[in-house]
């Protein structure tokens, strides 16, 4: 069993810090996954019998590590799967992109259409028939020789929308190959990080922050 970074649980959620290079759901490859990771957690903490409940609420992109929530109870995961289809969920991201931004802070608002035979998204900057309107909001954090440090709100969370939407503008996220980046990162990863998630507790009003710093390798490509 891996040593997982577990940064919150209570009775009907539990957050926790997923690699890169991980599956955070199986898949035909067999590979590991974090679902079962945080299964396994769970069944030794808790000492249970038989399966473990846990509730896929969102996913990240298998090369982007960060912050992933799942439901430990149907009730949590019916709360805030209605969170994230309402876009309740406030959600921040980092990201190296190439190049250096010409404004310190910009948004963009694109129409997405993905083809999931090649699985890659298409950008239009008009709507067209089957795409989804997305949008995001992105600041400079840091600016290095040749690559940007950027801090990314997601306004819609669509199937590779930042890698997408950053990539037409000129800028692709660094090692991401199927969206323009020149070269793979040696850990074959993408300068992508699932930074911060605000969401409401499963029973309460309360709203909770989970975050983590941007990784500390990346301060090489900066």
């Amino acid at each position: 069993m891996m040593k997982l970074n577990v940064l919150y649980e209570d009775n009907h959620l539990i957050v926790v810090e997923k690699p890169a290079g991980m599956l955070v759901q199986a898949d035909k490859t067999g590979d590991p996954c974090l679902m079962d990771e945080v299964k396994k957690y769970l069944k030794e903490k808790y000492k249970k019998p038989g399966n473990v409940f846990l509730g896929l609420v969102h996913r990240l992109d298998r090369p982007v590590g960060g912050v992933v929530l799942f439901a430990k109870t149907s009730k949590g995961a019916s709360r805030i799967s209605a969170q994230f289809r309402e876009h309740a969920v406030e959600k921040y991201y980092y990201a190296v992109v190439v190049g250096k931004m010409e404004k310190s802070s910009g948004e963009i608002v694109s129409f997405l259409k993905k083809d999931e035979k090649k699985n890659v998204v298409e950008v239009f900057d008009h709507e067209m028939p089957g795409t989804a309107r997305a949008e995001l909001f992105w600041e400079v954090e840091k600016v290095g020789a040749k690559n940007s440090l950027l801090k990314i709100k997601l306004g819609t969370g669509r199937a590779h929308q930042i890698r997408a939407q950053l990539t037409s503008i000129g800028h692709p996220i660094l090692g991401d190959l199927k969206y323009g980046a020149s070269e793979p990162l040696p850990d074959k990863s993408i300068a992508l990080f699932a930074a911060s998630l605000s969401f409401h507790l499963a029973t309460s009003d309360e709203i909770k922050t989970v975050e983590l710093p941007w990784p500390k390798e990346w301060k090489k490509y900066l």
